[in-house]
């Protein structure tokens, strides 16, 4: 199965020449790491930046530039910053062509629940409510079960949500899996070494197997 770097190096090859990318917390952060050689795309962050590179190699760090996340990052030549209202604003005029978002489970027909666990101090949902309101491709790295094993993958969430119908497709450390419209998880490519047996155990939502599922390439 993938680590979390395999999980964003293969997101990274759902990215296209031209694009405008929002990485959110977590694991989306890390693809930063993998945008293919020679291609022309721009990260941008909601707390205020265009133009954001992989990190920074360690004592290179500038504690003043930093993603959503508060992860010291760089910044490619060319790049701005700016504050926040002007970010928001880009992501609620659609101008993202890409918002790639961790999350804690998502349901069967594309819900996502990745701000708060019931219990568990939280500051407020931030900028993810805006990002799924406003986004027309969402692609979701995350781990397919829990610490207690229990998938991730769900016919409905039980989590508060954060948006409703709006991821297009998963990536988790066992598989690349697409929403349908119509609902259900299809499976599109397993990780090395992972069965398609796996991939059904860990799956509690309903799951769509063609019959030749390929092993992903990264």
């Amino acid at each position: 199965m993938l680590d979390k770097q395999g999980i964003a190096k293969r997101i990274a090859r759902e990215i296209k020449d031209g694009y405008y990318v929002n990485l959110g917390i977590g694991i989306p952060t890390l693809v930063a790491n993998y945008i293919p050689e020679g291609m022309d795309v721009v990260l941008q962050s909601e707390n205020g930046l265009l133009g954001m590179g992989p990190f920074p190699f360690e004592g290179e760090e500038d504690p003043d530039t930093i993603n959503a996340g508060k992860q010291t990052i760089t910044m490619l030549p060319g790049s701005a910053v700016f504050d926040s209202a002007m970010s928001f604003g880009m992501i609620r005029a659609k101008k993202v062509n890409l918002t790639i978002l961790g999350a804690m489970e998502v349901s069967e027909n594309g819900d996502i629940a990745n701000w708060k666990i019931p219990g568990k101090m939280v500051k407020g949902m931030g900028g993810a409510m805006d990002l799924v309101a406003s986004a027309e491709n969402i692609i979701v790295a995350m781990q397919h079960v829990n610490k207690a094993g229990e998938s991730k993958l769900l016919p409905t969430c039980s989590l508060p949500l954060t948006g409703v119908n709006c991821v297009k497709k998963i990536v988790t450390e066992l598989a690349v899996l697409d929403v349908l419209p119509e609902g259900g998880f299809k499976l599109i490519e397993r990780a090395p070494g992972v069965s398609v047996e796996d991939i059904v155990n860990a799956t509690a939502g309903k799951l769509i197997v063609p019959d030749d599922v390929p092993e992903m390439v990264l």
